[in-house]
């Protein structure tokens, strides 16, 4: 499509992406110089359609960005007021005291939100101070200058046939130049994954892990409604099969958000995380709290979670990564929002004093050296080894060796120096051979749901006639490979349903992919073991449409 004629665009500083990070750029840029161009583009159908977060957030980029939030009505209206943590048995569970947490680890000051209103919220203050937001804009290229420099990106491109080829609407879209491009386009995003490829960004860098984060917001019985109430769990359903946990959050409104995190580095290709999710919810505990409420809405995205051994570095000529494209997620505290708004504050003021001094499309290594070495960088350094000792040795050997360092990390020093992750989450799916299927209880449809049911909770869509924006490298593998190796296991990781294997009598098996029922969460090209799915992404306003999260 290179020969494509487009119109261009010319600003200071282009942003892909209107999260917590591209916004705290572009609201700090503007607060250095009123007369600076900037433009936001965001590829959900409005700002935070596609924002998926538990959340809890730590409001220190807020108040570093918008010191007066309170008195401009920001939507953090529910203060956490008690923290509790679980181990959970199948029947039971045991209440981890607080006391024996590090400090890091305490809420009080915190904030249960929802970051897809937040992020509308910051939109609302961003176009106020004359800041161009564009959402529905999909940016499908990077455009490079001559001498192999990021100038721009290519955005509202439209109207592709299936195969490609430009339709009878066909747009071409525009290319959006700027001294420099932020890309913040949370976790695995397409333009990044390129950007740390081209420039080599990942080199010398432990490999990124991640996790599925799935979500459910309920409405639930006034009685038993706690706001501001924090429940954290670990061990059943996943025990030895896999990392992860939960997460209950009591909001207003009665409403509760309901999540599950499954690390991905598991080995067995038959796990099935959303039904470890649908299985969690029959606990006792949890059913409960559910018994006669309702699910509104449902999302899963992918979480960063490798932390800071595996940031890659986050600039390259003309280009920055922000937030999650780079991984700041702060893992035993559930939290990156607050990384993700001092990232884009530290990105803003590099580029401020960049284009003061007459430069562009060059490194931005003063943004680099602020993430590493300030708040962001201290937060990460001193819980860096929980997740690897938690994926090495298990649950328990992360409470007590990893809460151990944790305690260390706050006198300025660890008991285990920095310790490496090894493989990528890819890399650690075993062969089926070794393992056996599990036996996941039907749902029941009213305390768990069948995934594509729970799909249309996310009001997800997408235009049919458009490529596919999953595409594989070779369309053989996933029956010839995948399929005899690991049972194929991306019927199971996919938390909406999107792929299947279609077995009829008399016939080969084909491998089905569903893109309609995608909510962007990017697990299949993270945990693919043969690194075959590469997600792209769709036309602009395709994908889930989240009303809170």
């Amino acid at each position: 499509m290179s020969e494509i004629e487009r119109e261009t665009m010319e600003y200071d500083v282009v942003i892909v992406g209107a999260g917590p990070a591209g916004l705290s750029a572009a609201i700090r840029l503007k607060q250095l110089d009123e007369s600076r161009e900037i433009v936001v583009l965001e590829k959900g159908s409005e700002v935070g359609a596609h924002i998926l977060s538990g959340a809890v957030l730590d409001p220190c980029g807020l108040d570093k960005l918008i010191p007066d939030w309170k008195e401009k009505g920001a939507p953090l209206n529910v203060p956490v007021k008690d923290d509790n943590f679980y181990m959970l048995g199948e029947a039971g569970q045991i209440r981890i005291p607080n006391w024996p947490m590090p400090p890091l680890m305490n809420n009080h000051g915190n904030y249960i939100v929802s970051m897809g209103n937040v992020c509308r919220w910051m939109a609302e203050q961003a176009e106020a101070m004359g800041i161009e937001i564009f959402p529905g804009m999909s940016c499908s290229e990077m455009v490079y200058d001559e001498e192999g420099r990021v100038k721009g990106v290519v955005a509202g491109e439209f109207g592709k046939n299936s195969d490609g080829t430009p339709g009878p609407s066909y747009e071409p879209g525009m290319e959006l130049h700027g001294k420099y491009v932020f890309l913040s386009e949370g976790v695995r995003g397409s333009l990044s994954k390129q950007v740390i490829e081209k420039y080599g960004l990942a080199n010398g860098k432990e490999p990124q892990k991640y996790g599925l984060g799935m979500k459910e917001i309920w409405e639930i019985d006034p009685e038993k409604h706690r706001e501001g109430s924090v429940t954290h769990t670990m061990g059943w359903p996943l025990e030895g099969n896999a990392g992860g946990g939960s997460f209950i959050y009591h909001l207003d409104n009665n409403q509760v958000y309901v999540g599950f995190v499954v690390h991905l580095n598991y080995k067995n290709p038959y796990l099935f995380p959303y039904m470890e999710f649908q299985r969690f919810k029959h606990h006792p505990m949890v059913a409960e709290l559910l018994k006669g409420g309702k699910r509104v809405a449902y999302g899963a995205r992918a979480i960063t979670e490798g932390g800071y051994q595996s940031m890659p570095k986050m600039v390259a000529p003309g280009v920055a990564l922000l937030g999650c494209s780079v991984g700041m997620v702060n893992v035993p505290r559930i939290k990156g929002n607050h990384n993700a708004m001092l990232s884009g504050i530290a990105a803003a003021e590099a580029a401020h004093s960049a284009i003061e001094a007459g430069r562009s499309t060059d490194e931005l290594s003063d943004y680099e050296t602020e993430v590493r070495e300030g708040p962001i960088g201290k937060d990460l350094k001193r819980v860096r080894n929980v997740k690897p000792i938690w994926s090495k040795y298990g649950l328990v050997a992360s409470l007590f060796a990893g809460g151990l360092d944790m305690w260390t990390n706050t006198a300025g020093f660890s008991l285990f120096g920095t310790v490496g992750h090894d493989k990528t989450d890819a890399d650690a799916t075993e062969k089926a051979s070794k393992h056996k299927p599990i036996d996941y209880p039907k749902p029941d449809g009213t305390l768990s749901f069948d995934r594509l049911t729970n799909v249309s909770f996310s009001m997800t869509n997408h235009e049919e006639s458009q490529p596919a924006h999953l595409t594989l490298k070779d369309a053989s593998i996933p029956i010839s490979v995948n399929l005899p190796a690991y049972a194929e296991p991306a019927q199971r990781y996919c938390p909406a349903g999107v792929y299947e294997v279609v077995e009829e009598e008399g016939k080969d098996a084909r491998f089905v992919i569903n893109f309609q029922n995608c909510v962007h969460c990017k697990t299949c090209d993270i945990k693919d073991p043969s690194q075959n799915i590469n997600w792209v992404t769709p036309q602009g306003g395709d994908g889930p449409n989240y009303p809170n999260m």
